[in-house]
């Protein structure tokens, strides 16, 4: 940018604590055609003045001194034209270091030089101007793909449902009744699945597929191309997001021999769902009604060698069956053995109520063995009662609450997919790499198990954690997975209960519809919802490493057979993870490039190793590190002033040449702060930190190869609210950095 102004507010203890003055003078040092002061300059009459001199100046760029970037959003976004640069004098100077000293003022000069220098090196991001398609594919009818369908085509979206059972209903279409979802909460509630299905089949916006599967799946969200193949023949149409709601199955109980999984009056939960629905309780072995029924719950589950979750709706899933055999059969005993019955919220009623029958009789205990006399009748061993000793129980029928497996894909070979692509982000050497790189050509295409069949270079499906269930954000987005636009919803997300499923087919139709309304905008979803940047490649430099295709989380790039990148713009959620992975530097945004940050860097004033004011370069993530430090800030909490602050998009985004550009500038020490990382990670983007930690041990290797100490570069993870640890982590580096002594290459 030629022409940048500085827009400085004065509010907010700004003016209070800094010489205003000073800051003018050195941006017009720095090159700013104009500086405009306002004591509210988010106020109606300093957005006024901004834009006065917007247009006055013909400015190109301007530098907001003022708030946090994370304050003031739509105030500042101003024609969106012009490319903004946001200075955070207020959090990183005015409320967290003393007034009108001079480390404060060095501080607050040095973040407008930042500023000023980023605002001349990048660019306003144009809007992407693509045709959307609207419409959403639903893969799965049970209670979480009608939900989803209703809800969507109840918002006026066309909804195409695909089936691949003749009926739709999932399992829950085999059951008469459900745990009771509305007050009194104290009897088991009609079986709301019927009338969802009648209700789609009258509506005009959706489209029933049954006995149907979906082919492939090619392209990017807004313009999805589905091929299906339906029992009238193959079928191709283009979708703008899609929900997987495939449910779950459940636990197989011939791995379960120790409880007599594999006895003929031993069966599953589902299957007794089964004979109740038919009005027929009976034993296997000999069709005889049984008089004794015994539960055993957890039957595998919360069990590392079987299932080490919790299935959530085992226990109210029994009570409920409890409840139904005291319909059909009152006189039979049924017995529950539980390690703890979780009834939560009102749920507590229907627990009560069924436990007030006469012939239920409900125990804590962990099931033993179960045991086969020969003649059908069945002894249950039981430890750790409450009576404080074990106990033999005798039944004709014992139920196994088996908990829930996702009815994705293949998991063995989704996991291998999933760790082979961690492994080629990660790998301690290129031999590890290579192998990682031929286990996803092995694994990329696997038949029978497919389901989304997805054309994308990490494999057909969604990836999955260790549990099988497809990857995602669970805290703060959990709907979204690590493909855009594409949602899970139900038990194929996470084990739930009907009526959570019934919300969930919601939510996650809400989130398609919010992604295809901002992919209509030009925008990206979550994080960086309203942000209009993309990557641009600069391919005539590309060495066809692969690190960008490789690390990209999203699957947001391709590659052809030379191994060049190709951009699905739409999947893009513009973490930068690309811009951070690329050794030469192709990659960056207009708002967000390599050279940008890198001006940043180099804008910082040094001072000489007399002076003995050490400088400190921080990297903070904008998602967890960022709000953590604004959160400080407005408590009053300090921090060391040495440390000047740049927010990144993610520690994943991050290339090693700031790094280096740092420590030959003089800095003495570099400390990058991001989200946590692992499997229940925090991180926005999915593995940035555990890509930031992995790259700068690379990068600490080099350091002792210079006689540089490895100490002064140093990663942290830390979540969004843990806002009084950040100022802490700040200066125990900082006294690091104090203790290692300055940076030999400070003056050169």
């Amino acid at each position: 940018m030629e022409r940048v102004g500085l827009m400085l507010c004065t509010g907010c203890e700004i003016g209070k604590n800094l010489d205003l003055k000073a800051l003018g003078d050195l941006a017009d040092e720095a090159g700013a055609v104009t500086t405009v002061s306002h004591a509210a300059l988010c106020g109606p009459e300093g957005l006024a003045a901004v834009r006065s001199a917007m247009k006055d100046e013909n400015l190109d760029g301007v530098v907001i001194a003022a708030c946090s970037s994370r304050a003031k959003i739509e105030e500042f976004r101003l024609d969106g034209k012009i490319a903004v640069e946001r200075v955070s004098l207020r959090e990183m100077v005015a409320w967290s270091h003393p007034g009108n000293d001079e480390d404060t003022q060095m501080l607050a000069e040095d973040l407008v030089r930042m500023g000023l220098a980023r605002a001349k090196v990048v660019k306003s991001a144009d809007v992407l101007d693509e045709e959307i398609d609207s419409s959403v594919l639903v893969v799965g009818g049970g209670l979480a793909g009608l939900s989803a369908a209703n809800t969507a085509a109840g918002c006026g979206r066309e909804v195409i449902l695909v089936e691949k059972e003749t009926d739709l209903g999932g399992y829950l279409a085999k059951v008469r009744n459900i745990p009771p979802q509305e007050p009194p909460y104290d009897a088991p509630q009609v079986n709301p699945v019927p009338g969802l299905v009648e209700q789609l089949r009258e509506h005009a916006r959706v489209q029933l597929l049954t006995s149907s599967k979906v082919v492939s799946i090619k392209g990017q969200p807004g313009q999805f191309d589905v091929e299906l193949e339906t029992p009238e023949g193959a079928r191709s149409l283009r979708v703008g997001a899609v929900i997987q709601a495939t449910g779950a199955r459940p636990y197989d109980t011939d791995r379960l021999e120790a409880l007599g999984g594999r006895l003929d009056n031993v069966i599953s939960s589902h299957e007794l769902d089964g004979m109740l629905a038919a009005g027929a309780l009976e034993r296997p072995s000999d069709g005889a009604a049984p008089r004794r029924v015994l539960f055993v719950q957890c039957a595998g589950s919360r069990d590392p060698e079987h299932l080490a979750y919790c299935s959530s709706d085992c226990c109210l899933s029994s009570l409920n069956q409890v409840a139904a055999i005291h319909q059909l059969s009152p006189d039979v005993e049924t017995t529950v053995i539980y390690r703890d019955m979780r009834t939560p919220g009102q749920t507590e009623h229907f627990y009560l109520a069924v436990q007030d029958h006469p012939t239920t009789f409900l125990a804590r205990g962990e099931v033993e063995t179960v045991a086969s006399d020969g003649n059908g009748a069945l002894s249950v061993r039981v430890k750790n009662s409450l009576l404080g000793e074990d106990v033999e129980l005798a039944a004709d029928l014992v139920v196994l609450a088996v908990g829930m497996v996702p009815e994705s894909a293949d998991g063995e070979g989704i996991r291998i997919l999933t760790d082979a692509t961690r492994k080629l982000e990660t790998g301690d050497s290129d031999k590890q790499r290579e192998d990682a790189r031929k286990q996803i050509e092995e694994y990329a295409r696997f038949e029978g198990t497919e389901i989304l069949n997805l054309d994308y270079r990490q494999g057909p499906d969604l990836p999955v954690l260790g549990s099988s269930f497809p990857d995602s954000h669970f805290i703060c987005f959990p709907y979204e997975t690590q493909r855009t636009g594409i949602y899970t919803a139900g038990t194929v997300r996470a084990p739930m209960l009907p009526a959570r499923a019934l919300e969930d087919g919601q939510g996650a139709a809400f989130k398609a519809l919010q992604c295809t309304a901002a992919l209509a905008r030009g925008e990206t979803v979550h994080p960086r919802s309203g942000d209009t940047s993309v990557p641009e490649f600069s391919l005539q430099r590309c060495t066809q490493c692969k690190r960008c295709t490789e690390e990209c989380p999203f699957g947001t790039l391709n590659e052809d057979e030379k191994g060049t990148p190709q951009l699905n713009a739409l999947r893009c959620r513009h973490c930068g993870i690309c811009m951070g992975s690329c050794p030469e530097r192709i990659v960056n945004f207009a708002e967000y490039s390599v050279g940008g940050v890198a001006a940043m860097v180099k804008a910082i004033e040094v001072p000489e190793e007399e002076d003995e004011k050490p400088r400190i370069l921080a990297l903070l993530c904008e998602n967890d590190a960022l709000p953590a430090l604004d959160a400080a800030a407005e408590r009053g909490k300090k921090w060391n002033p040495w440390v000047r602050i740049i927010p990144v998009r993610c520690l994943g985004a991050c290339n090693v040449i700031w790094i280096a550009d740092a420590l030959s500038g003089g800095i003495d020490g570099v400390i990058m702060i991001g989200c946590k990382s692992g499997d229940d990670y925090q991180c926005h983007y999915i593995r940035g930190s555990e890509l930031a930690a992995y790259r700068l041990e690379n990068v600490q290797e080099t350091l002792d190869r210079l006689v540089l100490e490895s100490e002064r570069i140093k990663v942290v993870e830390l979540a969004h609210d843990e806002w009084d640890r950040i100022p802490a982590v700040l200066d125990e580096f900082a006294e690091t950095i104090e203790e290692i002594g300055a940076n030999p290459y400070k003056g050169f």
